[in-house]
């Protein structure tokens, strides 16, 4: 079956001829006080062809060693008292589709093509999990892991969706979603916001193995329940039965939606 006719297209989806789609890499490093330079240039080596814009959102200032076809920008400092979201990388990001992972090196670029393979197939957004066969995670303390599983019960119920990994931040999208996914700059643990938007919008959400390496750059683990508390907050706020009031907010700001946005139906949500 060929690609345009994949059964998980909606008619309104546009299909890239072949070899003519785009990928943006959307790359977060998190400042812990020293240089980056070492474990971001071996990260940017590992790139796959397929990645030839890549964003950088709190990288050290300067020009980034990249191979013939690659571009690399630098948006900045990251700003803490903004939140942790990075909504100006994924604006800037000017691929048909969009990778968003840590610079840390607990993510590995040589995922990327799997991620890419389920959009091209027919999904909206497609995450990375460390809990499903074929996923791993180097250093996971209980007390994060138990109330990882409380916030799953809590957003499978909300959502009706059997999801692994709730907040993992290596995920992957089309560009045409950008608005659709609301970013917020209130501190919520990116991963988490994504999923939840995309669980919100009835998004055609898929899973995939993936493995978090120990940290070679970055801070610790963030502060559970901080974070815990927030996320359950977001999920709680972003329950289906909300879409209505919120999709209409978001279109007073974002007007008819920007360029490449999917059409829309009465609830808010994708056709399809």
């Amino acid at each position: 079956m060929g690609s345009d006719a994949h059964p998980l297209r909606r008619s309104t989806d546009r299909v890239p001829g072949s070899g003519t789609r785009t990928v943006s890499l959307v790359l977060t490093v998190r400042p812990d006080g020293r240089d980056p330079g070492h474990a971001l240039d071996l990260l940017l080596d590992q790139m796959p062809e397929d990645v030839r814009d890549v964003v950088l959102i709190g990288g050290p200032t300067g020009t980034r060693p990249a191979r013939d076809g690659m571009t690399i920008r630098t948006l900045g400092a990251w700003d803490f008292a903004r939140g942790d979201i990075p909504h100006a990388g994924l604006r800037a990001a000017t691929g048909d589709l969009i990778v968003l992972m840590d610079a840390d090196g607990s993510m590995s670029p040589h995922e990327i093509p799997h991620y890419l393979y389920y959009l091209e197939s027919g999904f909206d957004f497609v995450k990375g999990s460390r809990f499903i066969a074929g996923g791993d995670v180097a250093d996971y303390p209980l007390a994060r892991r138990l109330g990882h599983r409380a916030l799953l019960r809590v957003a499978r119920r909300l959502y009706g969706q059997q999801l692994t990994d709730l907040w993992y931040g290596f995920c992957a999208f089309r560009r045409g979603f950008v608005d659709l996914l609301d970013l917020r700059e209130d501190g919520v643990e990116l991963g988490a916001e994504l999923v939840t938007h995309a669980l919100h919008y009835g998004l055609r959400v898929a899973e995939v193995p993936s493995r978090e390496l120990p940290r070679r750059h970055g801070p610790s683990h963030p502060r559970t329940v901080r974070d815990g508390a927030r996320i359950l907050g977001t999920l709680l706020d972003e329950r289906p039965h909300n879409a209505l009031s919120r999709f209409a907010h978001g279109r007073s700001r974002h007007g008819q939606g920007g360029p490449g946005s999917p059409p829309l139906d009465a609830t808010g949500r994708p056709p399809g």
